[in-house]
């Protein structure tokens, strides 16, 4: 491959569908702090407050969702931006700064989970199988086979792609129109669900097709296939952020849990440090959540420093596109292994854990629930004859579909849109609602 990108043209801060920058974004922050903001401030990044990270319904306040996990992988994001940009300021236009440059894989950090149904990776699954039940009683008869494997393999990913592009704001109209660098640094998986690999990874519904060709083009993405594009260079950062939070993080949940030993997550974060950091023997007498927190700020530390050096000697193969592998993974030895240590003793132990498997069969229960309900209604919806009006589904049906507001399917739909409406509404939902719900559904009344 002898293609080369630029960073002129990956940094770019177009909005999406096609809006140039305008002027007041120049008052008091750049296009990309405001891309932040529209994050932020949006009612899925909100939500995400009370949606599974790993353990559903987690009573103890120390335990992560979605939300505090996002946070954390935005700081962690932004440092590593910020150091890459003061590396490379040589090879980076002059109109972008050092912030400039962390606030991009700041927001597309934050963002990173947006797409997330309830229940975390049991949800992703319990809707993947409901689907792939459906099509074995020909309930996706019509839909195009791409059509099919967007809904058999319902990813986060994608659908936080459509999230920030559809959902959110601008409805169907660009959504949160975010620049096109921080689109880029967002899309972890620039391809469509017939490249996904074996873990299903994309980025990318058939609905949402157009916006990433149009973001592929304006940061001058390389093409590799037919609806797939290499990765912007700094995906690997946000990746790297990632891998970070949720290797270390998930094990201090493990020990708030009392799933793991402390001995056991020292040791693996003694690894990642390269021995004892400064003072760490003076807080001898402190509490285990407190020495805990002051190795994996060490920890941290040494591998936001690592990995941003990996990422500028690695620069050359990150613009051409041909690097293919995690960065962490490039690290000395000691990091490399000590974080996948870290994930294999939360794989081990902690996604295993009974509890965890208890919350999660419950998880499919109630997602089961819910998408019977709406997609039950979505088909009847198929069955009307054309000229029929909402009017003539079935009064269970109308107030299943009334729950939806303002984005509604409607009878002149393809049934392969309603479902994304369906999936919109349904993936939206924090945990608490989507078992409330279908606990409503099922018969249970409220006084």
């Amino acid at each position: 491959m002898n293609k080369i990108m630029s960073w002129q043209q990956l940094l770019s801060a177009t909005r999406l569908k096609g809006r140039s920058r305008h002027a007041l974004d120049d008052v008091g922050r750049s296009p990309f702090h405001k891309d932040h903001d529209r994050v932020v401030f949006s009612g899925s990044f909100r939500r995400m407050g009370r949606k599974t990270q790993v353990h559903p319904f987690a009573e103890n306040d120390h335990i992560h969702s979605r939300l505090t996990h996002s946070l954390e992988v935005g700081c962690v994001g932004r440092s590593l931006g910020m150091m890459v940009a003061e590396l490379l300021q040589d090879d980076l236009p002059l109109s972008i700064s050092a912030a400039d440059l962390g606030v991009i894989v700041q927001s597309a950090c934050l963002a990173h989970d947006i797409g997330n149904p309830p229940f975390g990776h049991a949800g992703e699954y319990a809707i993947r199988d409901w689907f792939l039940q459906a099509q074995k009683q020909g309930r996706l008869t019509g839909l195009t086979e791409a059509q099919k494997a967007d809904l058999v393999t319902f990813e986060g990913n994608a659908q936080g792609f459509r999230m920030v592009t559809q959902v959110e704001y601008n409805q169907f109209a660009g959504g949160m129109r975010l620049t096109y660098a921080t689109l880029g640094t967002f899309l972890k998986y620039p391809w469509t669900a017939g490249h996904a690999d074996r873990s299903g990874k994309f980025s990318c519904y058939q609905t949402e097709l157009p916006l990433l060709q149009e973001a592929a083009h304006g940061l001058g993405l390389i093409q590799l296939e037919d609806q797939r594009w290499c990765r912007h260079p700094l995906v690997y950062l946000v990746e790297a952020a990632d891998d970070l939070c949720y290797a270390l993080l998930d094990l201090e949940d493990g020990l708030e849990m009392e799933i793991l030993r402390y001995h056991e997550v020292e040791q693996i974060l003694l690894q990642i440090v390269g021995g004892e950091p400064i003072g760490y023997s003076a807080l001898s007498g402190a509490s285990n959540r407190r020495r805990i927190a002051a190795l994996r700020g060490a920890a941290m530390e040494r591998v936001v420093a690592a990995v941003s050096e990996q990422f500028v000697l690695h620069q050359e193969e990150l613009l051409s596109g041909s690097f293919d592998h995690d960065l962490i993974d490039a690290c000395e030895p000691d990091i490399a292994q000590g974080v996948a240590e870290a994930k294999r003793l939360a794989e081990e132990r902690i996604f295993n854990h009974p509890r965890k498997a208890k919350l999660e069969i419950g998880a499919y229960t109630t997602l089961g629930v819910l998408l019977e309900s709406f997609c039950g209604a979505v088909e009847e919806l198929d069955q009307l004859s054309h000229g029929q009006s909402l009017e003539q589904l079935s009064f269970k049906h109308k107030r299943v579909l009334s729950l939806i507001g303002e984005n509604i399917p409607g009878p002149e739909w393809n049934r392969y849109e309603a479902y994304r409406r369906v999936l919109d509404f349904i993936g939206g939902m924090t945990d608490n609602y989507a078992v409330d719900l279908a606990q409503e559904m099922g018969g249970r009344l409220n006084g």
